[in-house]
């Protein structure tokens, strides 16, 4: 097939499936030798025919039916790929499509299974379907394992069934059991195992009720168990599960660290839009940094793709008449609008029935702006809500239900919504708005950058079509919060940068979630982070904002609070908040939470016990990560706090800690907890190695597996760390 980069980059590439089914095999003519490979768990989706920019851009040469491209989880870029004949892009597809099903569809033990199964591969350097004690040395290397050699060789001599020097497919399987005993979980199963051999029903019931604190019917929960992870049908018959299907109960969703129950959508959506935190970026259009970056409609399909429910839209004057969509005054690339209304009008409901709110950034002439107004009305058709629900003029917001399947646009409007029911808004083409935007946000934030951000006209024209695409979301100046309790209406949204809303959070905290529970209020990053960097959205909650607006492109903390947050309540984009920033009254500060109704500040203990198959960070091939846990809490500023484990030397295999860390939580609502590993390292920075963050609300208690992620928010199993939680309330 042809590996398309743009109109003037296609390479011939030989791609075949392995003989594993997993894995994709592919190399160029010329290179030889070389070649690469990529997983199949590794593509998240297949996309068929020009649905990418750079097969668009060569859609006049190849037929859609010859084209398809490859997506992958994170923020890997995509692969774009033509087809010698429509045939065998149909092949491809479907194959490809049939694979990721099976992966979907795959159980926890087939999953370990394949997984071992790659490593044996990896490691049999000769192809010849056994492995020699030298090669199973280097596979424990490649496997983080840092095992002392009299050790393994007795293990391996014990897996070596037929006695031939050599391990087997199935020998290595029993190997590889045999080095992962987990001493942990069966020091907990013993515990609770009358005669050491098995869990009988009883047995189990004791340990869901006084381990895993689960209160609800425990004796229906614990048939339920034996039925889903007892691999045994004998200990099913007697009722009764075995270790092997302990472990594999633990190693599941439901014995994960994270709560099933609140994995699908469980709170009120009929609230208004203003009561929620909305999951929200930044420069959507952007997939680097914000001076020289590419632009591309591929940041508003990721965004939206990972539940994102506002998304931003940078407009300004293009040739022929057309608007573009870029960083202004920088070296991004440029694309045009039509071609992001097209992304949005096609991705906004994939993942998320609740509304979408495209937040215009607005610098185009009138005639263009016409031109936009065409485009939102004529791609996004009915999506695009152009009045109010009823058709009346409404006395406050409407709810994510009301407004399921809708896509809102924030931006400039001429007058209010009144006055467009009382017919007070001239059918003139334009009017006047008075101008502010981010340049002049972040002039306040940097005065001495001219280049980038000259101060903008204090008044803008804007045409009337434009101005009536917007009915909710009315941008407006922020003057503060004595004046907008006055005079500002419901459907008017300001907008700040993180050091103004820090500002504000300093010197007025209880006006500021007093202004929250009453309208929206948008927070993007400041103008210094040209690396695309982001601030702690965490803060900006803490004061009720709901639309904070992050960097999506760019890993780290920040993301992964923000993924975390919005984990819960069916990754729809919308999570409610705390009844005490919705309610006026409660006069709430984040700076002294202490003060409020219902203060129940908790004691969260985490025993970190140990880690699982932790990868390997450093590309050198001697090296073993010498791993650590740091628990970090996420909340108010009382709250804020963070506690590590000691250091395991060599060992990210099997790594065991029973390290017990304890925080003060005075503000549990609003806490998110964050597991973070790392690589030892005495003389340097400590390198990444994979993290978790969930909302303490989350949270099961009792001994639990958190799966962990990578820097890019994908799963890497089996990665994971064993640790036990318990919540209490302090008196």
């Amino acid at each position: 097939m042809r590996k398309i980069k743009s109109r003037t980059w296609k390479k011939q590439r030989y791609f075949k499936l392995q003989d594993d089914c997993m894995t994709i095999w592919y190399k160029s003519k010329k290179a030889g030798n070389t070649h690469s490979t990529f997983s199949v768990s590794d593509v998240e989706a297949i996309r068929e025919g020009h649905q990418s920019e750079v097969l668009l851009s060569i859609a006049d040469e190849f037929p859609a039916d010859r084209c398809f491209t490859l997506v992958f989880r994170g923020r890997k870029g995509n692969l774009d790929l033509v087809a010698e004949s429509a045939e065998e892009a149909q092949t491809w597809i479907r194959g490809m499509k049939k694979l990721i099903e099976n992966l979907e569809n795959m159980g926890e033990r087939e999953k370990l299974d394949q997984w071992i199964g790659d490593w044996f591969r990896k490691a049999d350097k000769n192809n010849d379907g056994r492995m020699n004690f030298k090669e199973v040395q280097d596979l424990l290397k490649m496997m983080n394992v840092d095992m002392n050699e009299h050790h393994a060789h007795r293990l391996f001599t014990m897996a070596d069934k037929s006695q031939s020097g050599s391990l087997e497919d199935d020998e290595f399987v029993l190997f590889y059991k045999m080095l992962t005993q987990r001493d942990d979980v069966l020091r907990v199963f013993q515990e609770y195992s009358v005669d050491g051999q098995k869990l009988s029903q009883s047995d189990l019931e004791d340990f869901l009720r006084e381990e895993q604190l689960d209160g609800i019917d425990i004796q229906q929960q614990a048939k339920q168990l034996i039925e889903r992870y007892e691999p045994s049908d004998t200990a099913k018959l007697l009722n009764a599960m075995t270790f092997d299907g302990f472990l594999m109960y633990l190693g599941s969703a439901e014995g994960s660290i994270f709560n099933p129950q609140w994995r699908g959508v469980f709170q009120d959506m009929s609230q208004p839009l203003c009561h929620y935190f909305i999951s929200s970026s930044h420069n959507t259009y952007l997939m680097e940094d914000q001076l020289r970056g590419q632009s591309s409609v591929e940041g508003y399909i990721r965004a939206l793709s990972r539940g994102c429910r506002c998304v931003e839209v940078d407009c300004w004057d293009g040739a022929n008449g057309e608007p573009i969509v870029y960083h202004g005054h920088t070296f991004t690339s440029k694309i045009l609008f039509k071609d992001v209304v097209n992304a949005v009008g096609n991705y906004a409901f994939k993942v998320s029935e609740y509304p979408v709110i495209l937040s215009i950034e607005n610098h185009c002439s009138v005639e263009q702006q016409r031109v936009m107004a065409q485009h939102l009305n004529h791609i996004l058709g009915d999506k695009l809500l152009k009045s109010t629900l009823d058709g009346k003029a409404p006395i406050g917001l409407p709810s994510p239900e009301d407004l399921k399947g809708k896509i809102l646009l924030k931006a400039k409007k001429i007058g209010g919504l009144e006055e467009s029911f009382n017919g007070m808004v001239e059918d003139s083409q334009s009017g006047e708005v008075s101008d502010e935007d981010e340049t002049s946000e972040i002039n306040e934030d940097n005065p001495n950058r001219e280049s980038v951000c000259r101060r903008v006209k204090s008044k803008q024209r804007l045409s009337k079509e434009l101005s009536d695409c917007v009915v909710y979301c009315k941008s407006v100046h922020f003057s503060n919060f004595k004046h907008s309790l006055i005079h500002s209406k419901f459907y008017e949204v300001a907008s700040f940068t993180e050091s103004k809303a820090r500002k504000h959070l300093r010197e007025a905290g209880t006006e500021f979630v007093h202004h929250n529970s009453r309208q929206l209020t948008r927070i993007y990053p400041s103008g210094f982070r040209t690396d695309s960097s982001n601030f702690s959205p965490q803060e900006m909650w803490n004061a009720g904002c709901q639309i904070v607006a992050l960097n999506f492109q760019t890993a780290g903390e920040g993301m992964d609070l923000n993924d975390g947050l919005f984990s819960q309540n069916g990754s729809c984009g919308y999570v409610l908040k705390p009844r005490f920033m919705r309610e006026v009254e409660k006069g709430f500060d984040p700076e002294t939470p202490q003060q409020r109704d219902g203060y129940q500040p908790v004691l969260l203990t985490i025993q970190v016990i140990s880690g699982q198959q932790l990868p390997k960070v450093n590309i050198k091939e001697d090296s073993i990560v010498d791993p650590l846990v740091r628990v970090e809490i996420h909340g108010v500023p009382m709250d804020q706090a963070k506690q590590e484990t000691r250091y395991i030397e060599n060992n990210g295999f099997n790594p065991v800690w029973y390290d017990t860390l304890r925080f003060t939580i005075y503000t549990p609502e609003l806490a998110l907890v964050r597991f973070v590993v790392e690589d030892y390292d005495k003389t340097s920075k400590n390198d990444f190695v994979g993290q978790y963050a969930l909302p303490l609300g989350c949270m099961q208690q009792g001994y639990r597996h958190i799966h962990l992620l990578s820097r890019d928010g994908t799963g890497i199993p089996p990665s994971s760390l064993f640790v036990h939680i318990r919540i209490s309330e302090l008196d």
